[in-house]
């Protein structure tokens, strides 16, 4: 070959020619700039596109117990594929293995509220694509709205910034709040006077308060430590420790429920402290945020919303607000600003059938009485 290259001038010039093209295109010998960045480029797009999800769309509104329709085409209409799997929450739904790619989501499987996961995972020849939205979820009534009727007040301690509320056995139990000032205490409630008091260190912002079992619990603002007290000595048994914010606390049977400022409440397994499961809270119009100190009554968990007069109704079971209690204007007190000092405090008297509020620094503790 050489010798005939060095003998012909004229085949020389077509063989590095011919060099020339085949290194431009890209199909053998050296890759060109261009080739590469036509790589990486097919790089950054990831996993084989597969299919296409038509609907639901993005965040698209249903209402609790809506069936919800599942949609998916393929990207190449001549590349179908092999099957298509289906989740809903968290949950299998279906396999698809043939066209038409769609599926019903029934209305048994939309009986919570909040943000829901859709999922659609596409199988052909050994790839897989992963397509993924989200949905939301909302109450299927409108709230009621309550009004209040005052049946007694009693005297608080103003300098008392409650942060969480309960009645046990004729005292009121009360977790208070701000740094350097946090404590627990046990309070009459006919008198207001503080019977016992337990101050936390100085650098933990106290929240909620509940009871389990004669066990006092007690979460922290920023900390994400608590601690668990003998309800008779208030002695320290044990920390618990979770990953959020802590704001509020009540116990609903044999579970402890948790706020957390946001429309988020946690359910814990009281003895290990471990989250078992969660809702998150909407009306029928938008999610219920800065849920604050909780109280479980009759079957309902009832929590302030931070910076209102309002507390609302939960249902446990789908996270929809079944009613808003309005309390505006229940503390007529010149010398205490509500826009600071806010609404803040529920506790129940399940024997006796009494519901108690109160607010951050108030003067005054007010047992009232719903009008629906």
């Amino acid at each position: 070959m050489e010798n005939n290259i060095v003998k012909c001038p004229a085949t020389l010039a077509l063989f590095f020619l011919a060099v020339l093209i085949v290194a431009c295109s890209g199909r053998s010998g050296k890759v060109s700039a261009s080739s590469k960045a036509e790589k990486t480029e097919e790089n950054k797009e990831g996993p084989a596109r597969l299919i296409k999800m038509i609907a639901p769309e993005e965040n698209a509104g249903f209402r609790l117990g809506d069936e919800v329709s599942m949609l998916l085409e393929p990207e190449n209409i001549n590349q179908q594929p092999d099957s298509i799997v289906l989740t809903f929450d968290g949950k299998h739904a279906a396999t698809l293995k043939s066209a038409p790619w769609k599926y019903q989501v029934p209305s048994s499987s939309t009986m919570r509220t909040g943000r829901i996961p859709v999922k659609a995972t596409a199988f052909r020849g050994g790839k897989a694509q992963v397509v993924t939205r989200f949905i939301i979820v909302y109450s299927d009534i409108p709230p009621k709205r309550c009004g209040y009727r005052i049946i007694h007040i009693y005297p608080h301690d103003k300098n008392a910034f409650t942060q969480g509320l309960f009645y046990y056995n004729g005292s009121l139990y009360e977790g208070t709040g701000q740094q350097t000032g946090s404590t627990l205490r046990e309070v009459a409630l006919t008198t207001g006077e503080v019977l016992r008091n337990l101050n936390l260190r100085s650098d933990l912002f106290g929240e909620g308060i509940t009871l389990y079992k004669d066990r006092i619990y007690q979460v922290t603002w920023q900390s994400k430590v608590g601690f668990i007290y003998e309800r008779e000595t208030f002695r320290q048994i044990n920390k618990i420790y979770y990953q959020s914010e802590g704001w509020g606390l009540t116990t609903m049977k044999n579970q402890i429920v948790m706020s957390d400022g946001t429309n988020v409440l946690y359910f814990f397994e009281p003895e290990s402290f471990t989250v078992t499961s969660r809702i998150e809270v909407y009306d029928n119009e938008q999610l219920v945020g800065s849920l604050n100190e909780l109280e479980y009554i009759n079957g309902e968990i009832w929590a302030n919303i931070w910076m209102t007069d309002l507390i609302a109704r939960i249902d446990p079971a789908s996270g929809k607000v079944i009613a808003y209690i309005d309390l505006k204007g229940i503390l007529n007190d010149p010398d205490t600003d509500t826009k600071v000092n806010v609404l803040n405090g529920i506790a129940f008297d399940a024997e006796g059938n009494r519901i108690f509020v109160t607010g951050k620094n108030w003067p005054k503790l007010f047992e009232i009485r719903l009008i629906e």
